[in-house]
């Protein structure tokens, strides 16, 4: 395989990846042990102590330190697959921040609302994922891949009838 082939294939699988990674960091993480972290994204808040600044985005910048140190290391041993996979990451980051913070939950001002399509259904999935402010009970746990909104509705009907 041509090399820069090999470079755009391992760039574009870490992009991918990512979403698989943030998924499971999502749940298994930041609605688990790390709670303690992500419960400050889950309350309604304003500018603080911090300004628009949250805890969670302590997640962000481990990411970003992650990415960063693997962009490095590539730097350093002329190792040019680990900064492809660096890169990836890192516009993951950046696609993520525009969908999650912008769109989303408007950390930056933004007057546009998607009306339909994709763009509508992730804006409606990560809603939903905030239609609890609890630890458990949440839906959604991927950024930029949304489950069928009818779907996520459903599992949060079945989840409230629970005991």
């Amino acid at each position: 395989m041509p090399r820069a082939l090999l470079n755009a294939v391992l760039l574009i699988a870490s992009f991918l990846a990512m979403e698989g990674v943030a998924w499971a960091v999502h749940r298994y993480v930041m609605h688990g042990i790390g709670w303690g972290w992500h419960r400050s994204h889950h309350e309604p808040h304003g500018p603080g102590r911090w300004g628009w600044l949250e805890l969670n985005d302590l997640y962000a910048v481990l990411f970003g330190v992650g990415a960063v140190a693997l962009i490095w290391a590539a730097s350093r041993d002329g190792y040019a697959p680990l900064y492809f996979v660096g890169v990836g990451i890192s516009l993951y980051g950046l696609v993520y921040f525009i969908a999650h913070d912008v769109l989303v939950h408007r950390r930056v001002p933004l007057k546009w609302t998607p009306k339909r399509g994709y763009l509508k259904r992730l804006v409606q999935a990560h809603r939903l994922h905030h239609a609890t402010q609890a630890r458990e009970g949440a839906v959604s746990f991927g950024f930029l891949y949304a489950p069928p909104v009818r779907r996520l509705k459903a599992q949060l009907q079945s989840r409230e009838q629970q005991p």
